[in-house]
C-alpha cells in the first residue's frame, strides 16, 4: 500500500493524528493502552503488536490495528522499524 492511499484511508475514517514514528532496532514496551484507536503502516522493517486478540507480526507493505483501550506491547525487529501511524481519538 502506498502512504498517500494510506494516509488518505486514514482521513477517510476520522483518524485526526497521521504521523511517521521511527522505531529502534529491538526497541519495545512494556505492555500498556492508549486512549484512542491506532492504525498502522509498516514502512520498513518488522514491527509486532502482542494483545489477548493475538499476535500482529508485520512487514513492510502490512497494516496492524489496536482499539482504544485494548492491552498490548509492542517491539521492533532487528533492524527496527518506520511506521506510519494514525490515531483516532473518541468524542
Amino acid at each position: 500500500m502506498d502512504t498517500a492511499g494510506f494516509e488518505s484511508s486514514l482521513r477517510a475514517e476520522g483518524y485526526q493524528e497521521i504521523l511517521r514514528r521511527p522505531v529502534p532496532a529491538h526497541e519495545g514496551l512494556p505492555e500498556h493502552e492508549h486512549g484512542w484507536d491506532v492504525r498502522g503502516l509498516v514502512l520498513t522493517g518488522r514491527f509486532t503488536v502482542t494483545s489477548a486478540g493475538g499476535v500482529q507480526d508485520c512487514g513492510p507493505g502490512q497494516v496492524f490495528t489496536l482499539e482504544a483501550g485494548c492491552r498490548h506491547t509492542e517491539a521492533a525487529g532487528a533492524e527496527g522499524a518506520e511506521l506510519l501511524v494514525g490515531r483516532r481519538h473518541k468524542a
